[in-house]
């Protein structure tokens, strides 16, 4: 709940009206359902059942409504953590201590002098798109929930010129994130009338 709780924090800083999407599955109990409705309740935050596992698009009509409820009553313009003119190292800071909840930001050797040729060449007014792990607030998988008195750690950068962003590279992560160790490919067949199987 402390790392929900969060996320909402985080939508309503950029003056953003958010939605909470519960992911229903039917290992779910009701109990389990009830006590995040509650909550949610509780937070004055709209909330749906998204049933799009077991029913597709038709299983998300609660969900697209709220949302859409929610963008037509939106009055107040859209703020962002970060102004443009901001160095890099003052945009990171915003985003990590802003919408991480970290203390600081620190840069490996490696981070500081390619800053350095970063702002050299003239991308210091670019914008940032931090990539770190999304399993948790901080650049560490094993801080759940809403982890404090941490930093972030910024080990390597990346250009994305042709995008137009500078990509602050934290902790230990893979960078394409969502690929199994054995891919499904591995497991689609063809039998001897030549139907497909595997593919889901």
């Amino acid at each position: 709940m402390p790392n929900l709780e969060k996320h909402i924090e985080n939508m309503k800083s950029f003056n953003l009206t958010p939605v909470v999407s519960i992911n229903a599955f039917s290992s779910d109990t009701k109990a389990e359902i009830d006590f995040l409705l509650s909550h949610c309740e509780k937070l004055g935050v709209a909330v749906a059942l998204s049933h799009g596992w077991a029913k597709g698009g038709k299983g998300c009509t609660d969900l697209a409504e709220k949302v859409v409820a929610a963008a037509e009553n939106c009055q107040i313009k859209f703020k962002p953590v970060y102004d443009l003119e901001d160095s890099i190292i003052t945009k990171m800071e915003k985003v990590a201590r802003g919408i991480y909840g970290a203390t600081n930001v620190e840069l490996a050797p490696k981070a500081k002098g390619q800053l350095r040729r970063i702002e050299a060449l003239g991308y210091g007014n670019m914008p940032i798109c931090m990539a770190k792990t999304q399993k948790s607030l901080s650049d560490n998988e094993k801080l759940i929930g809403r982890p404090t008195n941490f930093d972030i750690n910024i080990r390597e950068f990346e250009i994305a010129a042709g995008a137009g962003f500078i990509v602050p590279i934290a902790g230990n992560m893979l960078r394409m994130p969502g690929l199994p160790g054995v891919p499904s490919s591995e497991h689609i067949k063809i039998d001897a009338n030549g139907n497909i199987e595997g593919l889901f």
